[in-house]
C-alpha cells in the first residue's frame, strides 16, 4: 500500500469532478480579474482638480520608447553599467566572505567560533539600506562602494550560514574517513567536506544572489545610478506621464534577469543533486571495472 493511500482516501469520480469544476471556476475568476484590472488601467482618469488624464495604455505614454537613447539609458547605463556592475562585484565578494565566515564559524577554537557567530548575527539583523547609509556617511564613499559594501556584508553573512548548514548536514563518516586516511582536520575540511557542502548548498546560494540583485534597487537612496534611478531621471526629463511606462520596462528588465538566474539555479540543482551524484558514482564504478578488466 502506498503512503498516499495510507494518509487519505483516494478521491472518487464525484470528488474529482468537483475538484475539476472548482479549478476551472477559480482560473476563470483569476483571468477575469486580471483582465478587468488591465482594462481599468487603460481607462481615462479624472484627478481631484478636474483634469482628465489619458489611460495608462494610451500610445502617448509610450512614444518615448521609439528613441534609442531611452533604451540605451535604461538597459546599458542603468541595467548593465549600474545594476549588474554593482551586483556582479558584490556577488563575488559575498561568496569569498561567506566562505571565510563559514570556516571561522566552524573553527575548532571557540575564540574564533564565538566572535564569528556574534558578527554573523549582527550583520544578518541589520537592514541593507541602513548599512548602505552607514558606509557612505561613516567611510565617506560614493554610492557605488556603499552599495557594494552593504550587499557584500549582508549576503556574505547569509551565504556563510548556508555553507555552515551544509557542513553540519554531512554524515560524520565523511570527516572520519578523511582523518583515517591521514589527512589533518583542516585538509579534511577543505578537500572532502567543503566541496560537498558547497555543491549541496549551491541552489540556495544562487537564490541568495537573486536576492542580492534585487536589493541593488536600494542603492537608489544613496544616489547610485542603477536602473531605477535612471528611470527616474528619464521621468523627470520627459514628464510624469511616462512614469508608468518606465516602471513597466524596469519591471520587465528585472524579471528577465532574475528568471535567467533562477533558471541557472534550477540547472545547477539538477546537475549537482542526488541523481547527478548517483550517476557520477555509477560512471566511476564502471570506469574502475573496465580498468581492472
Amino acid at each position: 500500500m502506498s503512503t498516499s493511500n495510507v494518509l487519505y482516501d483516494a478521491p472518487g469520480p464525484k470528488a474529482r469532478r468537483l475538484s475539476l469544476v472548482s479549478s476551472v471556476l477559480l482560473a476563470v475568476l483569476l483571468i477575469g480579474g486580471f483582465a478587468w484590472f488591465m482594462w481599468r488601467l487603460g481607462q481615462p482618469r479624472t484627478t481631484v482638480n478636474g483634469t482628465v488624464l489619458s489611460g495608462l495604455w494610451d500610445p502617448a505614454r509610450w512614444d518615448i520608447f521609439g528613441e534609442s537613447v531611452v533604451w540605451r539609458t535604461l538597459l546599458v547605463d542603468g541595467m548593465v553599467m549600474g545594476t549588474l556592475r554593482a551586483a556582479g562585484l558584490a556577488a563575488i565578494l559575498a561568496l569569498i566572505l561567506g566562505v571565510v565566515l563559514c570556516f571561522a564559524r566552524t573553527a575548532s577554537s571557540r575564540w574564533v567560533r564565538v566572535p564569528t557567530k556574534i558578527i554573523l548575527e549582527f550583520f544578518r539583523g541589520l537592514p541593507v539600506l541602513l548599512m548602505m547609509l552607514f558606509i557612505m556617511l561613516a567611510l565617506k564613499t560614493n554610492g557605488y562602494w556603499a552599495a557594494v559594501g552593504a550587499l557584500t556584508i549582508y549576503n556574505g553573512a547569509i551565504i556563510g550560514e548556508a555553507l555552515r548548514a551544509g557542513l553540519a548536514a554531512l554524515p560524520k563518516g565523511q570527516r572520519e574517513a578523511g582523518l583515517s586516511l591521514g589527512l589533518t582536520g583542516t585538509a579534511t575540511r577543505l578537500l572532502i567536506e567543503f566541496p560537498q557542502a558547497f555543491r549541496q548548498m549551491l541552489p540556495i546560494i544562487v537564490a541568495q544572489l537573486v536576492v542580492l540583485l534585487k536589493d541593488t534597487s536600494l542603492a537608489y537612496v544613496v544616489a547610485y545610478p542603477e536602473i531605477l534611478r535612471k528611470a527616474d531621471q528619464l521621468k523627470q526629463f520627459y514628464g510624469n506621464r511616462y512614469a508608468f511606462s518606465l516602471f513597466v520596462v524596469v519591471l520587465v528588465a528585472y524579471l528577465i534577469v532574475n528568471f535567467a538566474l533562477s533558471a541557472l539555479a534550477r540547472w545547477l540543482a539538477r546537475r549537482t543533486g542526488p541523481k547527478a551524484e548517483a550517476a557520477l558514482m555509477t560512471q566511476n564504478t564502471k570506469t574502475m571495472g573496465r580498468a581492472e578488466a
